[in-house]
């Protein structure tokens, strides 16, 4: 029951984190439409939130610029919020990125999020001449630069890679005081320091993905915990953490296993051998079968029906030791377009209300009509009999017409 799992909080959110994942050699042109299209389906369906990532290499995650997404985004919806997800702050000149933030606050009147993380493709930093350590390094000065602006500081520091001279942003926020800004964190503790240090939320994406991610969950928010009292900051609420984590869901787990066989070991092929991203576990199997059983035994992601994602999410959950506030499933294309947006449909259907307060009403409330079924069933025949020999006794008071009544 929805009590039971999420205590004090009454409504966990769900959306979606979209790196995306395309297959390479396809029409790039009608991918990234199919991206748009799936965040117009997610609104519709009641999804809170969607996070763009930005890679530049590689050639399946195709995104450049979550922004310029974003905006595109943003006209085609009404409600959903929408995060870049993220920005590899490190690649900027973290100016541009606070002020092209602002922007995109007030295009959105307010649905615009901003995350932020070191860059996950080695083959992205090595065209700009940076290395894993140095976009690490470079997340945390950046970040600094843009909070202390995005507060309406004016800012005097020079990184390794940029200069910057009583900058200032021209536009305060639309968002009052400030849009959410959260960091990404995947094995390191990088993410969840920056976090804690600087009061801001935590995106979690390697909830599930990686060899340390599930069973450091609690830890993650330790370290956002005790960077926080280092800096004097309050705790960031826990209903700033999200967790990312997989999914593909169908009416019947024989039904999903056939849906997934459509793409998913590209998506595998991918992690294995061409993203230099070893943090991301993924197996070693080659058969389209071992790939699928590998996920889901390990529990790395959910193939199956609405019931299996359930539980995965309470798994999580209780992993967490003490919550989180949204759970986003990353993007992918394991299954076809047709298949992969009745999955998003029945994750909104049967998922999503279990955990924000939803189902439990409406089940307690067909239980209690079932075990008043019988007693208002022979209520409702009284009032028939009833009624019946009301007409019936009325009919005998006026009596047989005359001829002359007749007539």
């Amino acid at each position: 029951m929805i009590s039971v799992i999420i205590g004090s909080m009454t409504r966990l959110r769900f959306g979606t984190f979209l790196a995306p994942f395309h297959k390479p050699g396809q029409n790039p042109t009608l991918a990234l439409q199919r991206d748009l299209e799936l965040i117009e389906h997610l609104d519709a369906l009641g999804f809170d939130e969607a996070w763009i990532g930005e890679h530049h290499s590689a050639g399946s995650e195709i995104i450049a610029s979550p922004e310029i997404f974003i905006a595109a985004a943003a006209e085609r919806t009404k409600r959903i919020k929408l995060g870049t997800g993220v920005i590899s702050a490190a690649y900027h000149n973290p100016l541009w990125v606070a002020d092209r933030m602002v922007m995109l606050d007030h295009l959105t009147r307010g649905r615009a999020m901003l995350g932020v993380g070191p860059g996950s493709l080695p083959t992205d930093s090595a065209m700009i001449g940076l290395n894993p350590t140095d976009t690490r390094e470079l997340l945390a000065e950046n970040l600094d630069i843009i909070m202390r602006l995005l507060r309406g500081e004016v800012v005097t520091a020079t990184t390794r890679t940029h200069k910057l001279i009583d900058a200032q942003l021209q536009l305060r926020p639309y968002s009052d005081p400030c849009f959410e800004v959260a960091v990404a964190a995947v094995a390191s503790p990088t993410g969840p320091m920056l976090a804690g240090q600087h009061g801001v939320g935590l995106l979690s994406i390697g909830a599930t993905l990686t060899k340390e991610g599930f069973d450091a969950l609690a830890h993650h928010w330790n370290v956002v915990e005790e960077r926080a009292a280092a800096y004097g900051r309050p705790v960031p609420p826990r209903s700033s953490w999200r967790l990312v984590g997989l999914m593909h869901v169908a009416e019947t787990r024989e039904q999903a296993y056939r849906d997934v066989e459509y793409g998913i070991a590209h998506w595998f092929n991918y992690f294995q051998k061409v993203a230099a991203f070893p943090q991301m576990d993924v197996g070693t199997s080659q058969e389209i079968r071992g790939m699928i059983d590998y996920l889901v035994e390990a529990g790395i992601g959910v193939v199956g029906t609405p019931d299996d994602a359930k539980e995965q999410v309470r798994r999580l959950w209780e992993q967490s030791n003490g919550g989180f506030g949204a759970f986003l499933l990353l993007g992918h294309e394991w299954a076809n377009p047709e298949a992969t947006r009745r999955s998003w449909e029945l994750v909104a259907q049967y998922v999503m209300p279990e955990f924000q307060g939803q189902a439990e009403s409406t089940l307690a409330a067909a239980e209690r009509a079932r075990q008043n079924r019988d007693a208002h069933a022979a209520t409702q025949i009284s009032a028939v009999e009833h009624m019946t020999k009301k007409y019936a006794e009325e009919v005998a008071a006026k009596g047989p017409k005359t001829a002359d009544q007749a007539g």
